[in-house]
């Protein structure tokens, strides 16, 4: 079957012809983010999720000719975007270990050190998608509508996945908040 003849089947929603796709180019895909991000499960979601978002958008993505030069520069974006956002982690946990060890007494550093083992169960408590909107929303300041757009969901869903991700902080968080204060 041709390029032309998937293409127009993917975009009619033809299972197979997706399953198609994903055959063919799955295991490239994953090679591909892997080189970039050098760990393979999260290679593995990269691609996964280029797939997805494949399926989703594909009565409206514009793919000239053959899908392979779609699915390879949304695997290099999202591979570079995790790049660099785990540099944007690194640079900051490494700028806030610094600023608490030296402005926080001994007793404050462990306090602090207690939230922030919190903190961190609360994002691990986070499924992937959850995480994903709460770290644009609250990491690198995006907006809802702007979350919404890069993620290709409704606002609602942004609202909904941000709502459950403060109610875990809230939760991992609690001994540390005052009554009725809110993250």
């Amino acid at each position: 079957m041709s390029d032309d003849e998937l293409l127009a089947r993917l975009r009619q929603g033809d299972h197979g012809a997706f399953d198609a796709i994903f055959r063919a180019w799955y295991p490239r895909l994953v090679r591909l983010a892997e080189a970039t991000v050098r760990e393979r499960a999260v290679a593995e979601e990269i691609a996964q999720d280029v797939m997805l978002e494949l399926w989703k958008r594909r009565a409206v993505v514009e793919l000239n000719g053959a899908p392979q030069a779609y699915l390879l520069q949304a695997t290099r974006n999202r591979a570079l975007n995790h790049v660099r956002h785990r540099q944007v982690q690194q640079r900051s946990a490494v700028h806030l270990a610094l600023d608490e060890a030296r402005e926080a007494p001994a007793p404050s550093r462990l306090v602090a050190a207690e939230m922030r083992e919190a903190a961190e169960a609360a994002l691990a408590a986070l499924t992937p998608r959850c995480r994903e909107v709460f770290e644009l929303s609250r990491v690198h300041g995006l907006r809802y509508q702007e979350i919404a757009d890069a993620l290709g969901v409704s606002v609602k869903a942004v609202e909904a996945q941000m709502g459950k991700a403060l109610q875990t902080f809230r939760q991992h968080l609690a001994p540390w908040l005052p009554a009725g204060k809110h993250l």
